[in-house]
């Protein structure tokens, strides 16, 4: 059994209330419910964190160095385009991640086009919705499995 651990960055939160046009319907609660059960089912463990602050991703980052965590799915919110603080300590621990965006970045302003995650994660997951979660534990637990 793995631990997988999924990082939700600011405004998550509100998911299925902030724009749902551009972010769905779905919650944060509701991502999160369908994830653990897919772990439980694929017998792993699921954790998961939602913050608006910088600081808690990169202690959250830290713990996972020593907590055991396999894998991570990671959805920044804003960070993405501005942290190179969270990318210093993804880069630090060494977990393997998918980036994960509900919305497609690269149909949006030109702001959200550049991510400073893209290029360390083993994949990127864009403009799918709430699946886009599900299907990198898919992804997940393949690389877990070898």
């Amino acid at each position: 059994m793995a631990t997988i651990l999924a990082l939700n960055g600011p405004n998550l939160n509100l998911l299925g209330q902030r724009e749902p046009h551009i972010y769905g319907s779905d919650s944060l609660d509701d991502i999160n419910a369908r994830c653990k059960a897919l772990c439980a089912a694929a017998g792993h463990e699921f954790t998961c964190l939602q913050s608006n602050a910088e600081a808690d991703f990169i202690d959250r980052l830290h713990e996972a160095h020593v907590d055991g965590t396999a894998f991570m799915l990671v959805n920044f919110g804003g960070f993405t385009h501005t942290s190179v603080a969270i990318r210093d300590a993804i880069l630090a621990v060494e977990i393997p991640f998918i980036e994960v965006h509900l919305s497609n970045l690269y149909a949006r302003e030109e702001f959200r086009q550049h991510s400073y995650f893209a290029d360390i994660a083993i994949g990127s997951i864009v403009g799918l919705g709430a699946q886009g979660y599900e299907l990198a534990l898919q992804v997940a637990f393949k690389r877990l499995e070898s």
